[in-house]
């Protein structure tokens, strides 16, 4: 594989923040955003406005109560950790669509898109 092909492929694993904030400010609800953070909702404090909590570790004891005819769109604490990545995978793994959010909740937050608190 070359390196173009190599980026190509390394980018179609991500969407932009601007896809997933367009689609929820539309209320087309293409997607569906998970925060797989493993942490206490004392830590996590908040999360992005409407996403759902299914922590990586228990994403394979959840994953029949999603649709597979839903896009869905997982983030972590930053873009360098890999639990959105391990979520990704599991996800791929039994047949979903799916993305990492492209900059995490790090990128998110850094754009003062919406939250929410964590409940």
């Amino acid at each position: 594989m070359n390196k173009i092909e190599f980026l190509e492929t390394f980018l179609s694993f991500y969407i932009n923040h601007h896809v997933v904030l367009e689609d929820m400010e539309k209320g087309t609800n293409k997607y569906t955003v998970i925060d797989v953070r493993n942490a206490p909702k004392k830590v996590k404090k908040d999360k992005i406005k409407g996403s759902i909590e299914i922590p990586a570790k228990d994403l394979n004891e959840h994953l029949g109560e999603l649709s597979k005819d839903k896009v869905y769109v997982v983030y972590d604490w930053t873009g360098g950790t890999i639990l959105g990545k391990q979520a990704l995978l599991e996800l791929y793994q039994n047949g979903f669509e799916a993305y990492e959010l492209a900059g995490a909740l790090e990128g998110w937050k850094g754009m003062s898109l919406p939250l929410e608190n964590v409940e």
